[in-house]
């Protein structure tokens, strides 16, 4: 399919999800626990996924960053109808797939639009029905927020006006040490652009380290929030590792998943692995992904 027909298509038949949850899995009365292929690099992708569904993931995110065999570039359309038989055929849910783009970057602007529309083609041809949210962090660094928000905002007005026809929703990550390090900048850069084909992807092991509480952040953002990511931090914001989902001890998850049921949250939760664990030596991606399971199952699944 080309781009144009792609474009003809979804253009006449997709409708823009809202942003109540996972845009992927608006249909689903109960979040489904699901694991990130970022954690499993070193696995050929039909691998990952079924280890992913033989532990019990009910939901997955694929990567199409560089050096990640799903890169884009890498995936034929014979390759991605595979992928896509593999995914149904375990009973699994394709949430999300994750790019980095770098919101604002100077002369990173026909870059971050060409990567965009190649994971929107993904998006589609992955999961058909209801496409795959695209995650990203918004790069930036916090010092520099006043001096390049209003940048972020018109690149980011102009993706949302890339993905509107095409049905596709972004969800952008809250991240510290980034330019959209705190829930107010989230919220304000959202209410700039205003379209229901950007949402915000919540990660509390970010707001963590700035000791933010659980409760009310959950519920500044909800109404914004299409995707979350859950794993564990300690540190601070100058000096921080992330660890594994409940390997910290610190971050309260059976509070997590009570306010979950009272914001009425029906989308993904995607157990994530930091490239600070996944790059160090020896590292077992089949034994973290087992042993995220074995922490939030209790609570999620």
């Amino acid at each position: 399919m080309t781009r144009r027909s792609l474009n003809t298509a979804l253009s006449a038949g997709a409708s823009i999800a809202l942003l109540t949850g996972s845009a992927s899995l608006a249909r689903n009365r109960k979040p489904l626990l699901g694991f990130k292929q970022y954690g499993m690099k070193k696995f050929p992708v039909h691998e990952a996924i079924r280890h992913i569904a033989g532990i019990g993931y009910k939901a997955l995110s694929l990567t199409l960053m560089p050096t990640w065999d799903t890169e884009p570039k890498l995936l034929s359309r014979t390759a991605r109808a595979e992928i896509r038989k593999r995914i149904d055929g375990l009973g699994l849910v394709l949430s999300s797939v994750q790019e980095s783009l770098p919101l604002g970057a100077p002369d990173g602007g026909k870059r971050n639009l060409e990567r965009l529309r190649a994971a929107a083609e993904a998006a589609h041809e992955l999961s058909p029905s209801t496409p795959a949210v695209i995650e990203t962090p918004a790069g930036g660094r916090p010092e520099k927020w006043i001096e390049t928000r209003n940048r972020m905002a018109d690149e980011l007005a102009l993706w949302a006006k890339t993905l509107e026809p095409l049905g596709v929703v972004l969800a952008i990550e809250g991240h510290v040490g980034t330019a959209l390090d705190m829930p107010a900048k989230v919220l304000w850069l959202l209410d700039q652009v205003k379209s229901p084909s950007i949402g915000n992807l919540f990660d509390y092991s970010h707001y963590h380290l700035q000791r933010l509480d659980l409760d009310p952040t959950l519920r500044q953002l909800a109404g914004r929030t299409v995707l979350h990511h859950i794993k564990d931090s300690a540190g601070n914001p100058e000096h921080y590792r992330f660890l594994l989902p409940g390997d910290s001890g610190e971050i309260n998850y059976r509070e997590y998943a009570r306010v979950l049921g009272e914001i009425r949250y029906q989308g993904t939760l995607l157990l994530e692995v930091s490239a600070q664990i996944f790059n160090q030596p020896g590292y077992d991606g089949l034994a973290a992904a087992q042993h995220c399971w074995n922490n939030m199952a209790p609570y999620f699944a």
